[in-house]
């Protein structure tokens, strides 16, 4: 496999990654960062997989059932067919709860002919470190570790269990199941109730995807970002996670492998702000249950990233047995970027307030805790936006002054005042502009760079970087305004290489960047369409849809060359940039229409 070829399903409690060729590669119960109980992903030996294997005659197919998370994977010699439909159980109680078990069912279906299969099941518990040992029982295969620490994990089918369990070839004469749960089942498993569990969590998906608006242009792709952002949610807390994996390198061979099964609040509440403006209310109201579940000193500062379950430490270690995604060491768990300074959070979190204050107006649930965290927020970027940094590509050595940080200091004071106004805080008001505007001086005296021609970087810096982009929907400055415009150009110039953007191309902790951050080459599709190159925005965006993989998920990266995808997967950030250019041409499309039908 040369790409991220994989689907991925889940239920808002944990995921896992599933090949084209119906593998699962990846997968971590009972929650999103527990030990993987698959790992093929990140050691093709050790690491773990459940597959199906088959002829060589036959062909296999992938794609998902429409408008939800229930992924298909067909299997056809011409003769003989099967489906794999797999998913991870979801949907409503009566009492309107959520079902949501950390396991995941691979329903098998049975379309024409006998097709024969082998079942490879190899489990590999606690990240394959030690010996992971299978045994048949009477209702269930039961795999379990000790060495590390004791865990199991069970496995129910209706089909002979020695014959799974040892590879033993499977004639399908009907439809069967596999049910792999990190839990003991209390009650019978079946294949009816497996069918039901699959039916009711395709009901649940359709009427979720029924609340995304329809659009005239990109429709299915929005639908289908919208349903990953969804998967990368964690229900019991409110978290929303960067990405599903862990050490993906941004380049193969390289060290530049993270973990990025943790709630980042910038990447976070980029998302929240536009699922919820796709009209899912519940998980901005989660999310916002989150931050204030964080913050409870007013005058205690922001980390930049939190655990799924509010941990605020998260001690980066190497599992150094493991080889890594094609080789690339080290695989990492964790992340010490945890620690560092970030001043950009606070205006990326209290642009998410603001937006969500006006969508559910001053009733909004816990409208007096956000107001509380609105005023500490102000307070900490009012004693500390003139400070240097990491920036949000976290360099890991020296600080800087970020013209990006500066931008989201700014909107911190401005959405802030914004949310006074609607509250009538008029003594707020007063104090908080003049503190605005002298953060607005200071990025247009010290971040534009006359000789370059943009505003770069850093202050003093000649340096482009493509986060400077986001001036612009921030509202920083206007899309109208000629420094932001020939900052556009300048990036374009500079940063494009064959239609992909660098994130930026002065060298970092670990050398220059030999891959595309994929949401830059989103950013700057966006900025040519706010500039008024429509038709150069809707080029690029076109070319660039055709490099996700078979099922249209993105990760991290792109290679410039090869246009593979690369780092972890699937990336929350990607897809969020992804909807927000897709509704601007969608929406330009729609204004359209309605001026010719009123001249006509």
């Amino acid at each position: 496999m040369d790409s991220l070829d994989y689907g991925i399903i889940g239920n808002c409690r944990s995921a896992a990654l599933i090949s084209k060729t119906g593998s699962v590669d990846w997968c971590c119960l009972p929650e999103f960062d527990s030990p993987s109980v698959f790992a093929k992903l990140l050691d093709e030996e050790i690491g773990g997989s459940f597959e199906f294997l088959v002829d060589e005659k036959y062909t296999i197919e992938q794609r998902y059932e429409p408008r939800t998370c229930i992924l298909i994977t067909t299997f056809t010699d011409g003769d003989n067919c099967f489906e794999v439909h797999d998913f991870m159980p979801r949907y409503h109680k009566e009492d309107g709860s959520y079902v949501a078990p950390p396991e995941f069912i691979r329903y098998i279906r049975l379309v024409e002919g006998k097709p024969k299969f082998k079942v490879r099941y190899d489990p590999k518990l606690e990240y394959a470190q030690g010996e992971t040992k299978s045994y048949i029982k009477k209702d269930f295969i039961a795999s379990l570790t000790h060495e590390i620490k004791f865990d199991t994990v069970f496995l129910y089918t209706s089909f002979d269990k020695e014959a799974v369990l040892y590879g033993k070839e499977i004639s399908l004469t009907e439809d069967g199941f596999f049910l792999m749960g990190y839990n003991e089942k209390i009650f019978p498993t079946t294949t009816n109730k497996a069918y039901l569990e699959l039916e009711s969590t395709k009901v649940y998906w359709l009427n979720w995807s029924a609340r995304t608006p329809i659009y005239k242009k990109f429709n299915e792709e929005i639908s289908r970002s919208a349903l990953t952002l969804k998967l990368l949610s964690y229900d019991k807390t409110g978290a929303v996670l960067a990405a599903a994996t862990t050490s993906l390198p941004e380049t193969i061979g390289e060290v530049r492998n993270w973990d990025y099964r943790f709630c980042w609040i910038r990447d976070a509440s980029m998302v929240i702000k536009v699922v919820s403006e796709l009209g899912h209310k519940n998980i901005a109201r989660r999310y916002l249950k989150f931050i204030i579940d964080l913050i409870p000193d007013k005058a205690e500062k922001l980390q930049i990233m939190y655990g799924i379950n509010k941990e605020k430490k998260l001690t980066e270690e190497t599992l150094e047995h493991l080889s890594g995604y094609k080789g690339s060491k080290p695989v990492r768990i964790g992340n010490a970027a945890y620690h560092q300074k970030q001043n950009d959070i606070y205006g990326i979190l209290m642009d998410v307030i603001y937006e969500q204050m006006v969508k559910f107006s001053v009733d909004i649930e816990n409208g007096e805790d956000l107001w509380s965290i609105t005023k500490g927020i102000v307070w900490i970027v009012g004693n500390h936006w003139h400070e240097a940094d990491k920036g949000i590509w976290e360099f890991r050595t020296e600080d800087r002054h970020f013209t990006f940080s500066k931008v989201l200091c700014w909107t911190a004071l401005d959405r802030a005042i914004k949310v006074a106004e609607m509250l009538g805080k008029h003594h707020k008001i007063e104090k908080w502009k003049p503190l605005r505007e002298e953060i607005w001086n200071d990025i247009y005296e010290n971040a534009w760079n006359e000789e370059v021609g943009a505003y770069t970087q850093s202050y003093g810096s000649k340096h482009l970087d493509a986060s400077v982009l986001l001036m612009e929907s921030y509202g920083c400055v206007d899309a109208s305004d000629e420094r932001y415009k020939s900052t556009v150009r300048a990036i374009g110039k500079e940063l494009s290489n064959d239609g992909l953007l660098y994130r930026y191309k002065n060298e970092d902790d670990f050398g220059l960047p030999s891959s595309s951050f994929t949401v830059c080459t989103f950013w700057y599709v966006n900025s040519l369409f706010k500039i008024g190159e429509h038709d150069q925005a809707l080029e690029l965006f076109e070319k660039l849809l055709g490099y996700s993989n078979h099922l249209g998920l993105f990760s991290e990266d792109l290679d410039f060359k090869t246009k593979r995808l690369l780092g972890n997967f699937p990336q929350a950030y990607s897809h969020l940039a992804l909807i927000e250019c897709a509704v601007n041409f969608s929406k330009k499309d729609s204004n359209e229409d309605i001026k010719e039908s009123m001249r006509a």
